[in-house]
């Protein structure tokens, strides 16, 4: 009986996630699809940061925004009946040129595969529609072979999953995987809800995992440990902490993923000590950062990581960044052909902050678009809160290059050396449009610790 009533309990718990009382109907080329709603941060600012900061309290700061997915395999028309009367329609990114109809309380557009596009209505950004139009999902692995861990459609609970070397977990469309908190007796500490430990694995499939019953700061949903590693397709859903960290492991793609979080710490994407990673078709709208890269004392360098064709909207911390636990060496790191389409952040879109040891070189931003931002760029070697050693780094070798930014509040950019023996140096910033005007060597701030600043167009 106690077992019975602990179920009812998790079934009530997720009840406000199912999309109960959605005020959209979406139908894809005539397909209805199904609408789920998302946690996210709210509107107003000061709550926002109240969600950031008070770290236990954030779970209860929240709105509600909606997503969808289907597959398609060519340009497909999305239908999206409105509970209410729709004055104006927008559809982010702005690249994409999609103009919406109109009609009543109807809204249509079109999408091609891989779009992953946020419908706006008469202004309200927040409570927006996520439509994630993915490619076919080729190849559907066998539920009977023994190396593939199976969720169909439907509800799923676990409280620890692990996938070991050559096992591939597969989430089909519908099946939405519920994790329950895991504590290790041992030392005291919660395992993430989804554990990737060895070679050669796979995730992939068009469904969710879900951190909503874990406490707040308390466990990843989805942790990746080892080498040859794919993720593709889910969606990640309420991250009670750092969403999705890849940490001491090589060869890892990460490929049209979906995360959405409103919790304290809930990153994004964390990379740490790890080697050739790639990131890329992927959404993000996460309180905290959005794609990190990191190295903590625990681990090796992190080189080679590649994050491009990514839609990402921040809202408190930042966009795309190295920082800023930096305690072993940062390097050839690329942040490409993406589009911010909303950056309401305290932080800054872009940035290297460095409050550790260790050198951050050859690190590049190019061919950005960013919808909004707050606070522009960044480069600043100091201490900080994070700091975890008492010598201070280096950065050098920073191209910022084909930016276009606007209703920048802050077009501010920020270079900051610490000391005569840490400086920030050899910088390229070229063809960077910020509101309409391109960049000069007087828009940027900088201190007596840095080294050819470079600015042109």
């Amino acid at each position: 009986m106690k077992k019975i009533i602990n179920i009812l309990i998790l079934a009530l718990a997720v009840l406000p996630l199912a999309a109960k009382g959605s005020p959209f109907s979406v139908k894809v080329d005539g397909r209805k699809v199904s609408v789920y709603e998302a946690k996210v941060s709210p509107a107003d600012s000061l709550r926002r940061m109240k969600g950031m900061d008070d770290k236990k309290g954030s779970a209860d700061i929240f709105e509600t925004a909606y997503f969808c997915s289907a597959d398609i395999t060519g340009p497909s028309t999305v239908k999206v009946k409105v509970g209410y009367d729709v004055h104006t329609a927008k559809v982010l990114p702005s690249s994409r040129g999609i103009v919406p109809e109109i009609s009543g309380r109807e809204v249509s557009f079109q999408a091609v595969p891989g779009d992953k596009l946020t419908l706006e209505l008469n202004g309200d950004e927040y409570h927006s529609l996520h439509v994630f139009a993915d490619p076919k999902d080729e190849d559907v692995p066998d539920p009977s072979d023994p190396n593939v861990i199976y969720y169909g459609p439907g509800d799923h609970y676990v409280s620890r999953l692990i996938v070991r070397s050559n096992q591939t977990l597969y989430l089909a469309p519908g099946a939405v995987l519920y994790g329950e908190m895991y504590l290790n007796a041992q030392n005291g500490v919660c395992s993430p809800v989804v554990s990737l430990i060895g070679d050669n694995i796979k995730v992939r499939g068009r469904g969710i995992i879900d951190g909503s019953l874990c406490t707040t700061l308390t466990t990843n949903l989805l942790s990746v440990v080892g080498n040859n590693i794919s993720i593709e397709g889910i969606v990640l859903r309420d991250g009670s902490v750092w969403t999705l960290p890849v940490k001491n492991s090589k060869n890892v793609v990460i490929d049209g993923i979906k995360i959405i979080g409103y919790r304290a710490n809930s990153d994004g994407i964390d990379v740490c000590n790890s080697e050739d990673v790639v990131i890329r078709n992927c959404f993000i709208r996460t309180l905290d950062d959005l794609i990190v890269i990191k190295t903590l004392r625990s681990g090796g360098p992190c080189r080679r990581v590649h994050a491009y064709r990514n839609i990402l909207w921040n809202e408190v911390a930042h966009a795309v960044s190295v920082g800023a636990e930096i305690a072993k060496d940062v390097s050839d790191i690329v942040f490409e052909d993406s589009d911010i389409i909303h950056d309401k952040g305290r932080e800054w879109s872009m940035r290297v902050y460095h409050c550790d040891e260790a050198r951050v070189s050859n690190v590049v931003f190019r061919n950005l678009r960013i919808e909004e931002s707050r606070n522009f760029l960044s480069l600043w070697i100091n201490s900080a809160i994070w700091s975890s050693t008492a010598e201070r780094g280096h950065i050098d070798n920073i191209v910022f290059e084909d930016i276009v930014a606007t209703n920048v509040l802050r077009p501010t950019i920020q270079v900051l050396g610490y000391d005569a023996s840490h400086l920030v140096k050899d910088v390229v910033i070229k063809n960077v449009v910020v509101n309409g005007r391109t960049v000069t060597a007087k828009d940027v701030t900088k201190n007596e610790f840095t080294k050819n600043i470079t600015v042109k167009r």
